[in-house]
C-alpha cells in the first residue's frame, strides 16, 4: 500500500501536481488582475463621480447666474419702461396743457371781439335813439364844437 501510495504521489507529482499548482496560480493571477481591474475601476469611478459633482456645481452656478442676469436685465427694462412711460406722461400733460392754453386764449380773445361788437352795436343804438330829433342833433353838434375850441 505504501508501494501504491508512493507511485501515486509519484504520478501526481510528475503529471499532475504541474498543471495543478500552474491551474491554481493562473486562477490567483486571474483573480488578482481582476481585483486590481476592480479597484481601479472604483477609483476611476471615484474620479468620475467627483468630475460630475463638480461640473454638476458649475452648472448650477453658471444657471444661477444666469438667472440672477436675466432678472437684472428684467429690472432694468421695467424701470426703463416705467421712466419712459412717466416721461411720456409728463409730455402729453404738457401738450394737453398748452393745448387748453391755446383754446382758452381763442376763447378770451374771441369773447372780446364779441363784447367789442355788442358794445358798438348797443353804442349805436343808445346814439341813434338820442339823436332821432333834429335839436338833440344840433346840441350834440354844438356841445362837441364848444369842446373843440377849448382844446
Amino acid at each position: 500500500m505504501a508501494l501504491v501510495f508512493g507511485i501515486l504521489v509519484f504520478f501526481l507529482k510528475k503529471f499532475a501536481w504541474k498543471p495543478i499548482l500552474s491551474s491554481l496560480k493562473e486562477r490567483e493571477d486571474t483573480i488578482e488582475s481582476a481585483l486590481r481591474m476592480a479597484e481601479e475601476t472604483r477609483a476611476e469611478m471615484a474620479k468620475l463621480k467627483s468630475d460630475n459633482d463638480k461640473i454638476l456645481a458649475e452648472a448650477r452656478a453658471e444657471r444661477d447666474k444666469m438667472i440672477r442676469d436675466a432678472k437684472n436685465i428684467t429690472d432694468k427694462m421695467i424701470a426703463d419702461a416705467k421712466e419712459k412711460a412717466v416721461v411720456e406722461g409728463n409730455k402729453i400733460i404738457a401738450d394737453a396743457r398748452e393745448a387748453i392754453q391755446q383754446e382758452k386764449a381763442a376763447l378770451v380773445s374771441q369773447m372780446k371781439k364779441d363784447m367789442a361788437s355788442f358794445s358798438i352795436e348797443i353804442a349805436e343804438k343808445v346814439i341813434r335813439r338820442e339823436l332821432a330829433d333834429k335839436s338833440s342833433q344840433e346840441a350834440l353838434v354844438s356841445t362837441l364844437i364848444s369842446d373843440a375850441n377849448l382844446n
